[in-house]
């Protein structure tokens, strides 16, 4: 065969792996973060899939307490990272401290920096369930656990009621409450 033909050959093939292989090509580049090169598929690294309006992916280790515990223990992971890309509370504290002590070439300097970060969740998931499970070459367990757009716009609504009832909405409500009745009672005067 001629370089020409060849090269006709080569876009062709490229073409047609091109076409029918673009899902796939991106799942290739998706590996199980405990068995180093093995492909795993694409929802395993984060890559969307159709009808799940928002997910996370949880896993665990192999475990003589069988598939069952693990599959429970995967989701809760799951469930927990979901709860907090919903709604999450983080508190952070830096401590800083320096000191010198002796001078010019004899100075020394001592410094500590101490930094604490609490993050709390409390977010509840209705319609959350598991989409996907599979096992790694090494045998740990990944899930996909997802809610689709109808149990996230009711997730969503609950969580706005939820930061409604807090205290400065409470008294925001009072005062307009307070408001509207004095309005009520000048014009009721006139």
């Amino acid at each position: 065969m001629n370089k020409a033909g060849y090269l006709i050959a080569g876009v062709a093939i490229s073409s047609l792996l091109a076409a029918c292989g673009g899902k796939k090509q991106e799942a290739a580049n998706c590996v199980f973060p405990d068995s180093s090169g093995a492909s795993a598929p694409g929802w395993v690294c984060d890559q969307p899939v159709p009808g799940v309006e928002v997910s996370a992916v949880g896993s665990t280790e192999k475990s003589g307490a069988g598939h069952d515990h693990m599959k429970s223990m995967a989701a809760t992971s799951a469930r927990v990272q979901l709860a907090q890309n919903m709604q999450v509370e983080v508190r952070n504290m830096i401590k800083q401290y320096s000191e010198t002590t002796g001078s010019a070439d004899t100075e020394t300097v001592d410094r500590v920096m101490t930094s604490v970060t609490k993050q709390i969740t409390n977010q509840t998931l209705v319609g959350s369930k598991i989409y996907k499970t599979r096992t790694s070459p090494k045998g740990n367990l990944y899930v996909l656990v997802g809610m689709d757009a109808a149990s996230v716009k009711l997730a969503s609504e609950n969580a706005l009621k939820t930061s409604m009832k807090n205290e400065a909405a409470l008294w925001q409500q009072f005062k307009s409450k307070k408001g509207q009745d004095e309005l009520a009672s000048e014009i009721s005067k006139m």
